[in-house]
């Protein structure tokens, strides 16, 4: 038996039932959030729901609970479905009304739910690597929000995929951006570089706690923009995500990063990121 989580209770899924007109169904008129959960306990959930909180403001969406609370709900829907390794998906919509561009009155309540999914960790691509290939970013300008709006995103991937990509690497003009689900790093010189956090990209939670685990181990950590021909002749090449923690790149276009293997400092990342993981908790029993 599965349960979720809708407007402040936890049921089971078979009885979750939201209505058609719903703003998040019709319009995409809403955000979310991907939080990890390794031995029963959520990651960096505290800058997740920092972030879902920003986002919900940035399109005037009033949150119906206080973080405190749903916090407190997603810990009892993870212990309530037994997850232990997995992630819990959070969403807020505008709420249900007649189907109008325009806001609905402020009356109307919002609709929140959330869900729990098992999720391994994906230790041999981390091992091994993933091809990537780059994509026109044609997203809007407001990446910076966590929305349900990812068509964009969506075609990216999928055009990645269709070539047997696991990401697409998203640049504007020449300007990489970031991946159609992740932050894209590059490494120069024992440097690592990424794009800015504007409203071009997600600031992504696994971005953020990196480059704070590199400014404890004194790891040069830079946010500029960087070009096609810049990360053509990086040293090496990772993206982060929630899921995918963080990723070697050995392929772009065809062409090889690094001889086509993980590099010497992506792994040591690796190595970082995963006693980060175990300080908040506990000890993993699958490591790269």
């Amino acid at each position: 038996m599965e349960f979720v989580l809708l407007n402040g209770e936890i049921i089971e899924r078979s009885d979750a039932k939201i209505d058609v007109e719903d703003r998040g169904y019709q319009f995409g008129d809403g955000v979310y959030e991907v939080i990890r959960v390794y031995n029963g306990s959520m990651f960096t959930s505290e800058e997740h729901l920092a972030r879902f909180r920003k986002s919900a403001e940035a399109i005037g969406i009033k949150l119906n609970f206080t973080i405190e609370e749903i916090s407190a709900f997603l810990n009892q829907l993870i212990e309530k479905n037994n997850v232990v390794l997995g992630t819990v998906y959070l969403q807020i919509t505008r709420g249900t009304s007649p189907r109008n561009h325009a806001f609905p009155s402020p009356g109307v309540p919002t609709n929140i739910v959330a869900y729990t999914k098992e999720v391994a960790r994906p230790v041999e691509n981390m091992k091994s690597g993933v091809k990537a290939m780059l994509i026109e970013d044609i997203r809007w300008l407001r990446c910076d929000i966590k929305s349900l709006n990812l068509l964009g995103n969506l075609l990216a991937k999928q055009e990645a995929v269709e070539a047997g990509c696991f990401e697409a690497i998203q640049h504007r003009g020449q300007t990489v951006t970031e991946g159609s689900s992740s932050n894209i790093l590059m490494i120069k010189e024992g440097k690592i570089i990424t794009h800015p956090a504007d409203n071009l990209i997600l600031n992504g939670i696994t971005k953020r706690k990196l480059q704070e685990i590199c400014i404890a181990a004194q790891i040069p950590f830079e946010e500029r923009s960087f070009t096609i021909d810049e990360i053509s002749q990086a040293d090496e090449i990772l993206l982060t995500s929630t899921t995918a923690e963080i990723m070697p790149i050995v392929e772009v276009n065809g062409k090889a990063v690094n001889e086509g293997i993980p590099g010497t400092l992506t792994k040591r990342l690796q190595e970082l990121f995963e006693t980060e993981i175990e300080k908040q908790c506990g000890e993993l029993t699958i490591k790269i």
